[in-house]
């Protein structure tokens, strides 16, 4: 089938881009991991510190393992921070635990981008596994004809593929809008030297670019599924 043929292609190039933004964020991760803090506090310090400047005392920072695993859980509110970055007093701890604070504060003040990206969280963890095969399914029972079961298969994966396309699309402010909190904040409040502050501000934008790249790539096989099924149509 010279679709699959496509889309492995496809897949392919997404994926090779995403592996060499992953290895620089990595890197970068690395070499400001060896930037000390003047301030001697540790991430999970950075963390506790930035929640109580925002008045925010019902949020938990606590250690989990892993790298590279950070994140705020809304549910139980509360701060992840990788073993690395929880007891770690660098540049690139600073950034991680002050970006994830950036997302409890976006919960306190109900920031709308992140209520909408919850709101599709449980829509997504359901469909974004079975998107792929409908459409599959849909153009193998004959979509292409524009009639029928097949068409109609197809179009549903396609709308269940649209939705993780528009989750990937509205992580990205979400993502952003915490980095830029987290930045304001260790610049505002002197937590960082000019120096340290470069380096979190350069570890925060590789981790953006990771976001930047799954949507990019989201909507990239949005666009080939959907020229395959609607461009194949027969009026």
């Amino acid at each position: 089938m010279s679709g699959m043929m496509g889309y492995y292609v496809l897949i392919g190039a997404i994926a090779l881009v995403s592996a060499l933004v992953s290895g620089q964020l990595k890197r970068k991760f690395a070499q400001y991991s060896r930037v000390q803090l003047r301030n001697g506090m540790s991430g999970k310090e950075i963390a506790e510190k930035m929640l109580m400047d925002h008045g925010i005392s019902d949020v938990e920072v606590i250690s989990v393992r892993g790298q590279l695993t950070d994140h705020y859980n809304p549910k139980n509110k509360t701060v992840n921070l990788s073993e690395a970055v929880y007891n770690q007093r660098n540049a690139a701890a600073a950034a991680v635990a002050a970006h994830e604070c950036g997302h409890a504060i976006q919960h306190a003040q109900a920031y709308s981008a992140l209520q909408m990206r919850s709101a599709l969280v449980p829509v997504v963890s359901v469909t974004s596994g079975m998107s792929t095969w409908l459409v599959i399914g849909g153009l193998v029972l004959g979509a292409g004809a524009g009639v029928g079961l097949g068409y109609w298969v197809a179009v549903a994966g396609l709308v269940f593929m649209g939705a993780a396309t528009l989750f990937s699309f509205i992580t990205l402010p979400v993502e952003y809008d915490a980095s830029n909190r987290a930045l304001a904040w260790l610049k505002n409040k002197n937590m960082v030297t000019p120096e340290e502050y470069k380096g979190s501000q350069d570890a925060l934008k590789w981790a953006a670019r990771t976001y930047l790249v799954a949507a990019i790539g989201a909507l990239a096989s949005l666009l080939y599924w959907g020229l395959q099924v609607f461009g194949g149509r027969r009026d």
